[in-house]
């Protein structure tokens, strides 16, 4: 399984780097000359302004969203400030795997509250969950408000079809999901009883709701970020394009391949003229990725005094 994902991601890089000598090959240059003009050209300086604080900004509401969840599923008396060292630190963890990071708050549950790993687990989960409805509720938002620019899109892959298909499969499993796990759709199944699943047997609609609401200005943020950031990197794109093909981008991140490569190739699909912005988002995934590590070495001394003593 291992040796198939290197191959999918070494071919997803393969046609990234096929469409940059295509691009190069148009303005007369080798691909490497192509790609030094490209990252030349950026105000890397308004870059770094952009990107420090919207690092900050994402730690602190996901702090705050992962406090809820343990708070309502897990250990009711936690405070905020015990979440944000082990959360920071989990930052650290997620450079090599992002399932590490979990890990670790579960095993912080365990030491500190009691709290059985599975039904830690359980809420990492939910959380993951709900972010994957976030991604789809606003990139649907953004696909109903800016149709025209998702047609545009299309060229390469009909994006006009597979996402609303895509949003409407999401939207349909809802009500079986909530049904099931309240008792009410298959009252003997045993299934919905295991620790793994306790989130889910305890959660309420209120709490996906205000969930989503949680992590949503982490989202919006980073639309601006992004939208932003593309046009200091002199790649004209509008907000309307962020809001309906970021959240998409996030979900194709999340593939298990190395490098995000999944997310590297939708880039250079979702705009074509424009290879060079898969190498882009490489590099601000790397940093943002780096920097809340950053902020994981700041509260490392806390976090292991909270999971070592």
């Amino acid at each position: 399984m291992r040796l198939i994902t290197w191959l999918l991601a070494f071919g997803c890089f393969y046609v990234v780097y096929g469409r940059v000598v295509v691009a190069a090959a148009r303005e007369g240059l080798t691909p490497q000359d192509y790609l030094v003009e490209f990252f030349a050209g950026a105000d890397w300086v308004l870059w770094l302004c952009l990107m420090i604080p919207y690092s900050l900004f994402f730690f602190v509401v996901d702090s705050h969203a992962t406090w809820r969840t343990i708070r309502w599923f897990n250990a009711p008396e936690i405070k905020l400030t015990q979440i944000l060292p082990i959360r920071a630190s989990a930052y650290i963890l997620s450079l090599v795997n992002e399932q590490v990071g979990k890990g670790a708050m579960s095993m912080y549950l365990l030491r500190a509250y009691k709290v059985p790993g599975w039904e830690a687990l359980s809420s990492m989960i939910l959380l993951g969950v709900v972010e994957i409805y976030q991604l789809l509720i606003v990139s649907g938002l953004g696909v109903f408000l800016y149709t025209d620019l998702v047609e545009a899109a299309s060229s390469q892959l009909p994006l006009n079809q597979i996402l609303p298909a895509i949003f409407m499969l999401a939207m349909v499993y809802i009500p079986f999901h909530l049904w099931y796990f309240s008792g009410r759709l298959l009252p003997g199944s045993a299934f919905r009883n295991k620790p793994l699943l306790r989130a889910f047997k305890m959660a309420r609609p209120i709490n996906y709701v205000l969930l989503l609401l949680f992590k949503l200005p982490n989202l919006l943020m980073a639309v601006v970020v992004y939208t932003v950031s593309l046009k200091l990197f002199h790649v004209p794109v509008s907000f309307g394009q962020l809001l309906a093909f970021l959240p998409v981008i996030f979900l194709a991140a999340a593939l298990p391949l190395p490098f995000h490569a999944g997310a590297l190739l939708l880039w250079t699909v979702l705009f074509p003229d424009y290879p060079e912005v898969g190498v882009f988002s490489l590099i601000m995934h790397t940093f943002f990725l780096s920097f809340n590590a950053m902020i994981g070495l700041i509260f490392l001394p806390k976090a292991n005094k909270e999971l070592f003593g």
